[in-house]
This record gives structure tokens, sequence and C-alpha cells, in this order.
């Protein structure tokens, strides 16, 4: 089979990002010989390897895109100070990609970047937009919460530095997922320090507020995205 008639048919899988075992069963070949055969495409050009096993159809692929298949069968969606940033929240973009999941806390290193993969529990596992082709991307509001949910066992506090609440942002929707935290210790942590990330917060015109806007000044200590 020629390489560029196997890349044709698997781009009938309508997948951006693939395993090597699906395009062995989509090609009729061993696991080895199709290994052998997506990296003599990727010397064309034509696909990216994104890590053992897993491969790219498209060279350009979003990072975004990429979390769901390093968790799978675990759902897994871009959140934390990558979804703050996403949403121009915060001017800082981290080095890593923050990504929620059902899946364990890892660290997973690909050629388009380092996740840094966070377990929620399962009744936190929610707020997020998106799709397969695109990947799934954590609301404004839910990003926050789950930033200020991953600080909660060190205190609660966080540090976000011109943090810019969008258009229609519902702080409502915060105190929602709260409600969920079955420990009340960490409910009353997460609380707390969604009240102070609100507190210095920048708010357009359109955000409605429940909490009076504190003075955002500069980086305070602690005030450090992860790298």
């Amino acid at each position: 089979m020629k390489p560029t008639d196997a890349f044709g048919d698997l781009l009938r899988l309508r997948r951006s990002i693939i395993e090597t075992r699906e395009a062995a069963v989509r090609l009729g070949l061993s696991i080895s010989r199709a290994s052998q055969l997506l990296h003599s495409l990727e010397k064309s050009g034509l696909v990216r390897r994104l890590r053992r096993g897993l491969w790219t159809l498209r060279p350009d692929v979003d990072p975004f895109s990429v979390p769901p298949y390093l968790t799978a069968p675990f759902p897994a969606y871009v959140s934390f100070w990558s979804a703050l940033a996403r949403h121009g929240m915060i001017e800082q973009v981290p080095r890593q990609i923050f990504v929620a999941s059902l899946d364990r806390t890892r660290r997973v290193t690909t050629t388009v970047g380092t996740y840094s993969i966070h377990h929620l529990a399962p009744e936190l596992f929610d707020g997020y937009e998106g799709s397969e082709e695109v990947g799934y991307l954590a609301t404004p509001e839910k990003a926050l919460f789950d930033t200020v949910y991953l600080r909660a066992p060190r205190g609660g506090q966080i540090g976000l530095p011109e943090l810019e609440l969008p258009d229609g942002f519902q702080e409502e929707k915060l105190e929602e997922w709260t409600s969920r935290v079955a420990r009340p210790r960490l409910r009353t942590l997460v609380s707390r320090g969604l009240a102070k990330a609100l507190a210095g917060a920048a708010r357009s015109s359109a955000t409605p507020s429940s909490e009076p806007r504190g003075d955002p000044g500069g980086p305070h200590n602690g005030d450090v995205l992860p790298p």
C-alpha cells in the first residue's frame, strides 16, 4: 500500500487524532507495520507523532484538542489556568496545559506540549463546552472554580493578578459547584477562595456583581502561575 493511499484511507476515519492500533485495524496491517507506515507519513509531513502510539493527522492540531486522547477511556477538558488564559481572564499563559479529568493526577509530555492532568470527583466533572474535533474547554465560571478548588487543600487562597471577569459571568454557577463539594471543610475553603478571587477581580460594566470590587494591585506573595 502506498503511503499516500494509506493516508487518504485514514482521513476517512474523520478523526484528527488516532492510535496506532486504530490505523492498523483500518488499513488491515499489523501494529508494527502500521507504526512504520505512520513514521513514513510523518517524514513526509502528513502526520505528526504526539507520543508513543498516538498520532495526529493534522500537523497543526490545536493542543487543546489532545487531552481526551491522553486520558481515554476517561473524559477530560482543559481548565484551570489554561482555560482562564484562553478566556482572556488572565494575561499570563502557563507553559503547561492544565487539564481536568476523571483520570488520575499525572503529567504527560507530548510533541505539542506538556499536560498537567488533575483528577476531579465525578460530581464536579461538569461545566465545559466543545467537541471531539476542537477539544473541550471549561466555561469561564468553571475555570475559576476549578482553579480555586485545586488550591483549596493548601488553604483555598490563590493569586490571580489582574483577573478579569468576562461579560455575562454568572457567579451563581460558582455557588452551585461549591455546593457539590462533599467535605464541609473543603467546601468552606473553596467558598473563601472564590470570594477573595471575585473581590479582587476587574469586571466589565455588563458583569453583575454581588461582591465589592477590591484593588487588584500588583502580584502578591504566591501570585505566580504554575510553570
